[in-house]
């Protein structure tokens, strides 16, 4: 090896390879799902799409199910967000993030390789263990025991996304009265044991609709891995394989260096030859050039197979562009949605209020001095969304020159509201003035009612508009 050629070794073996830093990112992603359910600031999680107490958490904030509007705005940029990484790395989502290409690592890398040896190498994905012995039988029911009990605290951490645990441990002391929630666990379990064990990758080939996208999505600058034609040689030629040996490709490129090792192909979980070129089936998991990268750097050569695109590496005409106006467009969509959902979940109400009039528009009676009191009578439906109970009442606004002459007769005393409970209110509105004299037609005078908590007015405070109906001055005579 030339000196050149051993530097180049020495700056390859100091990179980390992608296989390792995606076990560190899956250990990362794997800890922060678990751990995060658990996470509870005021009574409130980080993500609880509760179906049984009809609540949305989100950010720590919880919002009532009439709040569900902010759940669009979560599911676009959650799409958007998706569609804008492969736009601009491929099918990354898939190698790095994807619970399927998680798990599948765990059972196949972790408990058939390194636990329990039915695998011999890592690197080596394409033979399958040898069933025939009976040592690898007991083996494989060993993975299956290990797998489904994995498959079980699994299933119980997305559940606990629905069902937050402090409710979930309880009501699983008595299974038989939620058998919906055992149920659900157990059809989980069952297809993460078909999904994993048996499915396989076939599950990323023909079940998974992303790959049938992503062809739609890609551009000549969006990273993937890819291999070098140019320095590595033509392998194949119109989706046909020329060439198994090196030698049978020296003599059509002498300058080609690809060693024909299929290191690149044995090790892919997909069982594609990267060298063909873009295929569906590639997940960017990046193994190809972990495996290329090895065996070029013995040769003291870079990897043919690079985390690139094929603007870079097939046509060769220039850096890639990685803030190009599609990267950027995909940017101001998903911060212009992230600031509507910030802005519209800051205006969360801690309570909610509906207000309708009874069917007659007003009573009239005779009271002392000669004066009528007229009343006007409202359904107040009002729920508590907070996870304390606090005492609330009601105060009328009015239009300017009639403060003070419209007043809240019942309830006559404040009252208290626990937490997701609804309250329903009979109030009632009085006067005992002339506030229009008006001979032809009832008067409809705009009114607003501002509901609040006494412990906490300057948080707990809503305003709901509403009307007051006051009659006509032949009424009010009849009344006398």
């Amino acid at each position: 090896m030339s000196e050149a050629g051993a530097k180049v070794a020495k700056e390859l073996n100091k990179k980390m390879p992608w296989r390792i830093m995606r076990y560190y990112f899956f250990g990362l992603a794997t800890f922060i799902s678990l751990i995060l359910p658990w996470i509870v600031i005021n009574g409130n999680h980080f993500f609880l799409l509760s179906f049984d107490k009809l609540k949305l958490h989100l950010a720590f904030v919880q919002f009532d199910m009439q709040e569900m509007y902010l759940m669009p705005f979560i599911l676009m940029i959650l799409f958007l967000g998706i569609f804008g990484m492969t736009v601009l790395g491929g099918r990354v989502f898939c190698g790095w993030m994807c619970p399927q290409t998680i798990f599948r690592v765990l059972y196949r890398d972790l408990i058939e390789t390194k636990l329990l040896g039915l695998r011999k190498r890592i690197k080596n994905k394409q033979n399958e263990p040898d069933m025939s012995k009976p040592e690898n039988k007991v083996k494989k029911v060993v993975a299956v025991l290990l797998w489904t009990a994995i498959a079980f605290i699994a299933a119980a951490d997305l559940v606990w996304y629905f069902v937050p645990p402090e409710d979930f441990f309880e009501y699983m002391k008595d299974p038989g009265e939620h058998m919906i929630i055992v149920g659900t666990i157990l059809g989980i379990v069952a297809f993460l044991v078909y999904d994993i064990i048996f499915l396989k990758e076939d599950f990323c080939i023909y079940v998974c609709p992303y790959s049938r996208i992503q062809s739609v999505l890609y551009d000549d600058d969006t990273v993937m891995a890819i291999y070098d034609p140019h320095r590595g040689g033509e392998i194949y030629k119109d989706h046909e394989k020329m060439f198994t040996k090196q030698k049978e490709l020296k003599a059509v490129e002498e300058q080609a260096e690809c060693t024909t090792c299929e290191s690149c192909v044995t090790v892919c979980p997909t069982h594609i030859d990267i060298r063909q070129g873009l295929q569906l089936e590639c997940i960017n998991c990046l193994e190809c050039v972990d495996a290329c990268t090895t065996v070029m750097g013995k040769l003291g050569k870079e990897s043919l197979v690079r985390w690139s695109s094929e603007k870079e590496v097939l046509y060769q005409k220039g850096k890639t562009d990685y803030f190009r106006p599609k990267i950027l467009g995909y940017i101001g969509i998903l911060l212009l949605i992230t600031v509507i959902l910030g802005v519209m979940g800051s205006k969360k109400e801690h309570m909610l209020l509906n207000i309708n009039k009874e069917t007659r528009l007003y009573s009239t009676k005779l009271i002392e001095d000669d004066k009528v009191k007229v009343d006007n009578a409202y359904i107040f439906l009002l729920q508590n969304t907070l996870n304390e109970e606090h005492r609330f009442y009601f105060d009328v606004i009015v239009p300017e020159g009639m403060e003070g002459k419209i007043k809240i007769t019942k309830p006559s005393a404040p009252f208290s509201a626990r937490p997701g409970v609804k309250k329903k209110k009979v109030v009632i509105l009085t006067t005992d003035e002339i506030l229009v004299d008006d001979p032809r037609k009832d008067t409809v005078i705009p009114i607003t009612i501002r509901a609040y908590a006494l412990d906490d007015k300057a948080k707990i405070t809503v305003d709901r508009q509403s009307t007051f109906i006051f009659p006509r001055a032949d009424v009010l005579k009849a009344a006398k």
